[in-house]
């Protein structure tokens, strides 16, 4: 079989508006606040969170993906529990946003990326294309050259190679912005439980 025939074809998502698109996931590039945030509206101080440099390093902290989930909920539990209620009133609310525009910037970075990682591709496999096309030229001539015949095969052969290994890391990214999702709503869900108790019961 021909090499370029054996190249993996793009599983487009049929709910995207973008035909380019790879992934099998809707493309959303941005979340709105009310996906993540069910709780009381959050007051205007609460924009001014990067001022508040224990909240940003809080924020920075948590959001890091290498963190595990369990240990970024435990640092947002300790943090509140030092908190008078009065400050925990503002500064909880600060930590929220924080982590909104910080964690959503992150994936709306992802999946540009990823645009940009499928237009390549989709360029690559046009190549490979041609290159097949004149390789298959080539074989038909009689009096072709056998070493430049085998040269250009290897060399198809290795590109064609790196194609794929670049399409499977593709089916792995197309999954990082969910994952930054499931995490942003994970964390604010407990900034949420700890913000009824820190803000509701503290005197």
């Amino acid at each position: 079989m021909p090499i370029a025939l054996a190249l993996p074809a793009p599983a487009f998502a049929a709910q995207s508006h973008d035909p380019d698109w790879p992934c099998v996931q809707r493309k959303v590039p941005e979340l709105s606040f009310p996906q993540i945030w069910t709780g009381p509206e959050l007051p205007e101080s609460a924009k001014d969170w990067s001022k508040d440099k224990q909240i940003e390093a809080l924020v920075t902290e948590v959001s890091a993906r290498r963190m595990p989930i369990e240990e970024a909920g435990k640092r947002i539990r300790d943090f509140a529990a030092g908190l008078p209620r009065e400050e925990a009133k503002t500064r909880l609310p600060m930590l929220v946003e924080g982590l909104f525009e910080r964690m959503n910037a992150e994936r709306s970075q992802v999946i540009t990326g990823i645009g940009r990682y499928a237009r390549k591709q989709l360029e690559l496999a046009s190549s490979l294309r041609d290159e097949q096309h004149q390789l298959d030229l080539l074989r038909g001539k009689p009096e072709a050259d056998q070493n430049q015949l085998a040269a250009k095969t290897d060399q198809l052969t290795w590109e064609t190679r790196i194609f794929e290994e670049r399409a499977q890391s593709l089916t792995y990214v197309c999954e990082v912005p969910t994952i930054i999702e499931q995490r942003l709503y994970a964390l604010v869900k407990t900034v949420a439980e700890v913000m009824k108790t820190a803000v509701g019961s503290r005197q």
